[in-house]
């Protein structure tokens, strides 16, 4: 099951350097990639996408469905985000033809975009790819006003917790870590479970907070380092969470699956996580889960409602591709409501087209289905920015750990490492 943990998973900036270093080695062999035709002179249209269990058979239906226009081929790209952002910028760095459509990362649209590597859509496949799909996700999927991607899947976390300790779910981060610490004193399961280590996921859970509390991290366009008010409340929520008692003390070191384990094994009465916890949940700890209910994340202020930081997958048709006309077609396939419907029943990826969530077959694997449109509905959409893997870079490693955090003092390093990072200044993308 692909699920965003994979697609969160950044490596720390010196295994990044490294990692970008090593692939601008391998541009220059990789230059010589083409695309051919398939069988009989069918064009084949060369899909670079994450691994995802059940999108084979996404692709035989939408071969099907082609008629012998073309036919689509799934190249499976590396499970670790880092990894695959690596090897689409080397070949596209290279202008590798042999590549047609490419499942991106929400956060490395613009940044493709901004190098002139996919196609913008336009006319009636623009209209297509918008008509019905949620506005968060196709915020991502915008660079200067114009669309590159169409979104194929979006992911946004939700609040888990037991109800064996607790009777309601918090509104606030305050009530939760309130009653965290009341169950600690009576001595039953009490921690509050969430990622932050240094890498993307603290990025994630501190721009939630930041966009919760009313927050700016960059300026409307994009091109200025802000980190107003609402930041620093951010900060000071996440600083008071970290050393309120209620974390793991693996807190600072947390990724999404051993969070996932942690409360599986029964220590924690909330959880902080992405979807894909339900079904692991009810395979691993069937007792447990039936014990276990779901919300909104909580908001930082009680008169306001969080805006949760989505996550997902984009489909873009590369500049240098030989069959656009095709690829824009399978694009559209591989993400439309039908094929959307069975990845999210299948795969566990949550669609992008409202419309698929009011389906009768999408009651039994998406039971939070509701609780999950409705954080989709007013979303908190991560920096929109080229630059948004250098600032992630530095943010990683100026909020880590959460506990060292100083409010005032934080924010003003925030606001001048992420102003060099516009700049390409001091990081390595």
């Amino acid at each position: 099951m692909t699920t965003d943990p994979d697609r969160a998973d950044r490596r720390r900036p010196g295994r990044r350097a490294a990692a970008a270093a090593a692939a601008l080695a391998l541009v220059a062999p990789l230059a010589a990639c083409g695309s051919g035709g398939g069988d009989g002179g069918t064009p084949t249209i060369n899909l670079y996408y994450p691994p995802e269990q059940n999108l084979q058979k996404v692709v035989d239906d939408c071969n099907a469905q082609a008629q012998g226009r073309y036919r689509i081929a799934y190249r499976v790209l590396p499970r670790q985000a880092d990894d695959q952002r690596v090897q689409l910028v080397r070949r596209l760095a290279a202008q590798d033809s042999g590549m047609d459509v490419l499942g991106l990362d929400v956060t490395w649209t613009q940044e493709f975009a901004s190098a002139h590597w996919i196609r913008e859509w336009t006319g009636a496949d623009k209209a297509e790819a918008e008509q019905g799909t949620l506005a968060g996700p196709l915020d991502t999927a915008r660079y200067e006003g114009r669309l590159y991607a169409a979104p194929k899947n979006t992911n946004v976390q939700l609040l888990w917790y037991r109800t064996d300790l607790v009777q309601q779910p918090p509104k606030t981060w305050d009530d939760m870590i309130k009653a965290a610490q009341e169950l600690k004193r009576q001595g039953k399961p009490y921690q509050v479970l969430t990622m932050g280590a240094q890498y993307e996921g603290l990025v994630v859970l501190y721009n939630t907070l930041a966009e919760s509390a009313g927050g700016h991290i960059l300026s409307d366009d994009g091109k200025k380092a802000v980190m107003d008010d609402g930041t620093v409340r951010a900060l000071e929520q996440l600083k008071n969470f970290a050393t309120s008692g209620v974390t793991s003390p693996s807190f600072s070191n947390a990724t999404e699956d051993p969070v996932r384990l942690e409360f599986q094994s029964g220590t924690g009465a909330f959880q902080v996580n992405w979807p894909f916890v339900y079904p692991a949940m009810q395979e691993a700890n069937p007792d447990l889960a039936k014990k276990v209910k779901w919300a909104r994340v909580p908001g930082v202020d009680a008169n306001a409602p969080s805006k949760v930081t989505i996550g997902g997958v984009n489909l873009a048709v590369s500049t240098y591709s030989k069959h656009p006309t095709e690829s824009f077609e399978a694009a559209k396939c591989l993400r439309n409501a039908k094929n959307q419907k069975f990845s999210a029943i299948n795969d566990g990826v949550p669609p992008t087209i409202e419309a698929v969530y009011a389906d009768p077959e999408m009651d039994k694997a998406y039971p939070m289905k509701q609780t999950i449109l409705e954080e989709l509905k007013e979303p908190a959409v991560r920096p929109l920015t080229p630059a948004y893997q250098s600032i992630s870079t530095v943010m990683s490693a100026i909020l880590s750990p959460p506990s060292d955090i100083r409010p005032e003092r934080t924010a003003d390093e925030l606001r001048q490492a992420i102003a060099d990072a516009l700049e390409s200044k001091g990081v390595l993308p």
